[in-house]
């Protein structure tokens, strides 16, 4: 089985999900059906990477397929679309996925309807609420996936674990652009907390006590699982800068208009020389229209802060396969991981 085929499954899990959720809003109030509409279609499509790790993490350490599995796994979606909607309110972000963010969904409901108030704020509001609940419910998709309570059990103390790390990280986030950043030092602290350690070390290492007591698999999958995060959240950076909109579902430069303190602007800062300096001064962080967006990756191109950002991928997508070649764990999860390194790190500008 190819490493992504659990997708249709983790689908499927998420749509019965939903449904089971739509009867208890409404016992509340008819007036929650777009929560239940809005959280469907956000979680509608998408990459599952988180389920995917977390499920071969799982096979990984010697445990078998089943629907609990497949449960206990897309409980991380939900996660992810939690910290999702909560980003795209942080960053004032209009588009996820080429498709109206949740808080313009709700601002246009609001708008719509002529309801009192200020539009802006019910919709910032309306999706911390959602985000909240989709919080809320991965936490209960997780409990209640049916696999054994003492596997549950272990399986909780990473992910909450995951949980804080992942609240730290995008708290670092708004905090280094707050400040104006400073060091690549910070900026690579912020990816590894805010998306490599969430993205796949931590939905490895849930997936491993799910099927194992023997923490050995804890430093296996940390060896190959952290700098395959890095190197995904460094090229999540990239295309933030470079990324096509068709391709991204986002404005092209998004990361330069929201000001950003990535490793490849840390890096660009670092080497720039004083015009180009002043050029980042008076662009970055600003409402960019296309020639601005020009001149800032030009900037990053000429500094070779770009270059230097594509070898630190390389890099550390090598140790990651190194690991992966020394790690012991079964031979169609090894196959697997090789096939998620690739989709992790393979998207281009």
């Amino acid at each position: 089985m190819k490493a992504l085929e659990i997708r249709p499954r983790v689908q499927e899990c998420l749509d019965e999900f939903i449904q089971e959720q739509r009867p208890l809003l409404n016992k509340v109030s008819a007036s929650l059906d777009p929560l239940a509409d809005f959280a469907h279609e956000f979680l509608s499509g998408g990459k599952r990477l988180r389920a995917a790790f977390c499920y071969w993490g799982y096979i990984g350490a010697g445990g078998k397929d089943s629907n609990e599995l497949i449960c206990a796994s897309t409980a991380l979606e939900l996660l992810q679309a939690c910290a999702l909607v909560h980003d795209d309110v942080m960053d004032a972000s209009d588009t996820r996925r080429g498709k109206p963010s949740i808080h313009k969904r709700f601002e246009t409901m609001h708008q719509e309807s002529k309801w009192l108030g200020d539009k802006k704020q019910f919709g910032g509001g309306g999706a911390i609420l959602l985000g909240d609940l989709l919080l809320s419910w991965a936490d209960e998709m997780l409990m209640n996936s049916g696999l054994p309570a003492h596997d549950l059990f272990r399986g909780k103390k990473i992910y909450d674990l995951m949980r804080t790390e992942l609240m730290a990280g995008q708290y670092l986030d708004i905090f280094e652009q707050a400040r104006g950043g400073g060091s690549i030092e910070n900026a690579l602290n912020v990816i590894r907390y805010k998306s490599a350690k969430y993205t796949i070390e931590r939905p490895l290492h849930l997936g491993g006590v799910l099927a194992t007591d023997n923490k050995q698999i804890l430093q296996t999958y940390t060896d190959y699982g952290l700098p395959l995060g890095e190197a995904f959240q460094l090229r999540d950076d990239v295309l933030g800068v470079f990324g096509d909109p068709s391709e991204t579902g986002k404005p092209a430069g998004d990361d330069l208009r929201e000001g950003k303190r990535t490793v490849l602007i840390e890096m660009t800062y670092q080497k720039a020389n004083d015009a180009q300096k002043s050029e980042l001064n008076k662009h970055f962080g600003k409402d960019l229209d296309d020639q601005g967006v020009a001149t800032l990756r030009e900037v990053v191109t000429a500094t070779g802060a770009l270059s230097e950002v594509e070898t630190m991928i390389s890099n550390l997508l090598n140790q990651s396969q190194q690991a992966l070649t020394e790690a012991n764990v079964t031979a169609q999860a090894k196959e697997a991981f090789s096939e998620l390194a690739l989709a992790a790190t393979s998207r281009r500008v």
